[in-house]
C-alpha cells in the first residue's frame, strides 16, 4: 500500500511496484489521478480518501483485507506550508503534523495487525533531511519530519521481533507536483542538488524489502547531520542563509 500515490514520490513507487510485480493499494485525495494510474497499471486499485479523516484508518484497513496480505506499507503522503514561525504560529504546526506525523501513526496503528500476520513484512516512513537540520521558513515541516524519524527508530526495534522490518527514507530536494524547488532548480549552481521522484522510489524498495534501516537520498545527504552534530556553528550559519 502506497499514500500519496497520486503524483510524486507516492506514483513513482507505485509504479516501481507494480513494474516488480506487486499488487498495489494506491492511496491518495485524487480520485481522478489514482483511478488513471490504475488503469494504466493494471495491477493497482485506487482508494480516494483523505488521510486525516477520523475514519481514514478503519476505511483503508478494511480494503487491504479485501485485497489480500499487506507485505508493505509505504507510509509518503505528506505537506508542508513554508512560513516563520513568528507570521503563521501554531496553527501551521498543527495542521502540518496531522498530515505528516498524525496521520502516518494513526494508520500505521490500524494496519500494523495486517503486516504482523503478513510477516516478513515491510513499512517504510518517507522523513526527509529536514528531519535531521532544521531550516527556516519550514520549521513546522522540520518538527513533523523529526517527530516522524524518532518514532520510526523506535518501532523499528520494537516491531524487529514480530518479523516487521520498519525502514525510514531521507530525501534531500526532489522535484515533485507538491515540492517544485524552483529556487534550486532555477539555478545551474544549485539543479545539481535536486532529485527525481524515480530515485527515491528505489530508496523506498532499500528500505522496505531491500531491509535497509535508514536511506538517504541520494547518499551524500547522509553527511550533513553528520556535520550537523560534528560543526553545529558551521551548518547552522549555512542554513541560515536561506540559500537552501
Amino acid at each position: 500500500m502506497v499514500t500519496g500515490a497520486s503524483s510524486g514520490i507516492g506514483e513513482a513507487t507505485a509504479r516501481l511496484l507494480a513494474g516488480d510485480g506487486w499488487r498495489v493499494l494506491a492511496v491518495a485525495r485524487r480520485a481522478d489521478r489514482l483511478e488513471a494510474l490504475a488503469a494504466e497499471l493494471g495491477a493497482a486499485q485506487p482508494l480516494a480518501l483523505d488521510l486525516t479523516d477520523a475514519d481514514a484508518p478503519a476505511r483503508v484497513r478494511d480494503a487491504v483485507e479485501r485485497e489480500g496480505t499487506l507485505g508493505l506499507l509505504v507510509n509518503n503522503a505528506g505537506a508542508s506550508w513554508s512560513g516563520r514561525f513568528a507570521d503563521r504560529g501554531y496553527e501551521n504546526v498543527r495542521r502540518t503534523m496531522e498530515v505528516n506525523f498524525d496521520a502516518v501513526v494513526r494508520l500505521s496503528e490500524a494496519l500494523l495487525p495486517l503486516l504482523r500476520a503478513a510477516a516478513p513484512s515491510s513499512m517504510v516512513n518517507v522523513g526527509s533531511v529536514a528531519g535531521r537540520v532544521g531550516r527556516p521558513k519550514v520549521a513546522a515541516y522540520a518538527a513533523s519530519k523529526f517527530a516522524l524519524a524518532g518514532w520510526t527508530e523506535g518501532l523499528a526495534a520494537e516491531e524487529a521481533e514480530h518479523g516487521v522490518h520498519v525502514g525510514l527514507v531521507l530525501p534531500g530536494f526532489v522535484a515533485t507536483e507538491g515540492f517544485p524547488q524552483r529556487h534550486l532548480v532555477g539555478s545551474a549552481q544549485t539543479r545539481w542538488l535536486v532529485s527525481r521522484p524515480e530515485k527515491v522510489a528505489r530508496a523506498i524498495l532499500a528500505a522496505g524489502p531491500g531491509g535497509k534501516p535508514e536511506v538517504y537520498v541520494p547518499r551524500a545527504w547522509g553527511l550533513v547531520p553528520r556535520a550537523r552534530f560534528l560543526a553545529p556553528g558551521l551548518v547552522r550559519r549555512a542554513v541560515g542563509t536561506g540559500r537552501f
